[in-house]
């Protein structure tokens, strides 16, 4: 029997065999990782809650469906964590703010876990946010700072850093994040760990982000074929997101799976290591990604250095961002906004001072810019760029020590043109630094080609701590 300490270095994929042969039991493996849990979160601060007796009653009745060979969906019996942005009957969803009251029902799921729980997941907690998912690192004036696994001292980005810091400590296999500018992609690249936004619609949502049409839920795994995997469940229509897409024609797993032999054979890839000069990238992360991207080549890709044609849409994206702060903090007394983080409210003051010709002509700049993405994915099937300029810094800090801009998105360029633009885009990690930090690459194509992107992060191992 493999041991409870093996169990969280297991893949979801890994552990349904090991349930489906009799080798171990999902009771087993949901112990396993309640006991890592318990062991990495003083250390590390990626959950808000555990739900420990409900989580074990759930590893039972899937052991039992196991034992009696009728197996409840695409998860049955695995241990999936769930960013506390996103409802989950049976307890509050804090959303990492004082303002929100533990009090009430919370009697509803949001969507995707509402197909975990179809699926037979095991949920076993929530994890951390920064305050409403403002921005790019992971603490919170709720549940304070939230470390990187590969070093405490380290932030885990954000601001699904909880998920991402989860997954990588092997607290669970799988975990749902959301993503408004880089949220699912910044914290999977600075813990290891594979992290995929899909096209938008792809899964609903539901209440809608405060963020508008930027915020994105994906998944974060340890390895491609496990974000395909969850991709599966969480995707489909729901009638309380009405921008929801209807369920893909084939599922993603097992066209990944059928895709294998070619792998990224064939594929036309532009790759681009700066963005035409704009962004400055350290060397080591340069470095690793142009080996990886040297990889995909020797794996029968067609591979050109080729930039995106536009320039830094920040301002676009600023006044998008900065409109949706405002709105969230619109309908809260003036003592209650005191509460609210510093930087938060900061940016909804600007977003206050927006006029109705800014939004419209952020909206104009926006529709632009998907145009010129398109035109660049006529030519070729996925973009490759680094997913950030850097590894992790500080943790406790929003921007790295001395560095020029005051907001996370001075140092996340290559992410939220993509929110954008709401095409589908992954991390997967290509490398360590000399301070033995991942280091992560980007993957992007052309709206509705999830199925691509997930190809070709399949050419990648995975964590690099398993």
């Amino acid at each position: 029997m493999t041991e409870p300490s093996e169990l969280t270095d297991l893949t979801a994929r890994q552990l349904l065999a090991g349930y489906r042969a009799g080798t171990f039991s999902p009771t087993e493996a949901t112990r396993a990782v309640l006991a890592r849990i318990e062991a990495v979160q003083p250390r590390l601060n990626a959950f808000v809650r555990v739900d420990t007796a409900s989580a074990l009653a759930q590893a039972r009745a899937a052991t039992e469906r196991w034992h009696a060979g009728e197996p409840r969906g695409l998860l049955d019996g695995v241990p999936v964590s769930v960013k506390d942005l996103l409802l989950q009957a049976g307890g509050p969803t804090l959303r990492g703010s004082n303002t929100t009251s533990e009090q009430g029902r919370w009697d509803e799921d949001a969507p995707a876990v509402a197909r975990l729980r179809e699926h037979g997941a095991v949920l076993v907690g929530k994890t951390t946010t920064p305050e409403f998912g403002w921005k790019g690192v992971t603490d919170s004036p709720r549940t304070g700072v939230t470390r990187n696994p590969y070093d405490p001292a380290r932030t885990a980005g954000g601001s699904s850093g909880g998920s991402a810091a989860a997954v990588a400590a092997g607290a669970g296999p799988l975990s749902l994040g959301t993503d408004g500018g880089g949220s699912v992609r910044i914290p999977a690249s600075f813990c290891g760990v594979v992290g995929f936004k899909p096209t938008y619609g792809r899964v609903p949502l539901h209440p809608a982000s405060p963020f508008g049409t930027l915020g994105h839920v994906g998944p974060i795994a340890r390895d491609a074929a496990d974000a395909a995997l969850l991709l599966d469940v969480i995707s489909g229509a729901d009638d309380r997101d009405p921008t929801a897409l209807e369920p893909p024609a084939h599922s993603y797993a097992a066209t990944l799976a059928e895709d294998a032999a070619a792998g990224v054979k064939g594929l036309r890839i532009g790759y681009s290591p700066s963005f035409g000069g704009q962004v400055a990238v350290h060397p080591a992360v340069a470095a690793a990604v142009r080996a990886a991207v040297t990889r995909l080549a020797g794996l029968g890709a067609y591979v050109e250095e080729a930039d995106p044609d536009f320039a830094d849409p920040v301002d676009v994206f600023h006044t998008l961002w900065n409109a949706g702060a405002a709105r969230l903090l619109d309908h809260m007394a003036p003592e209650k906004r005191q509460l609210v983080d510093p930087g938060l409210r900061m940016i909804a003051a600007r977003g206050a001072r927006l006029s109705a010709r800014d939004l419209l002509a952020a909206r104009d700049a926006r529709l632009e810019l998907g145009r010129r993405t398109a035109r660049f994915h006529r030519r070729y099937d996925l973009l490759v760029t680094p997913t950030l300029p850097l590894t992790a810094f500080g943790a406790g800090r929003e921007v790295p020590e001395g560095s020029a801009p005051h907001r996370w998105t001075g140092w996340t360029p290559f992410t939220y043109p993509f929110n954008l633009t709401q095409q589908p885009a992954a991390t997967v990690p290509v490398g360590l630094d000399a301070d033995g930090l991942p280091i992560g690459l980007q993957l992007i194509a052309a709206r509705h080609r999830d199925a691509v992107v997930l190809r070709a992060a399949a050419a990648f191992p995975g964590s690099p701590m398993g």
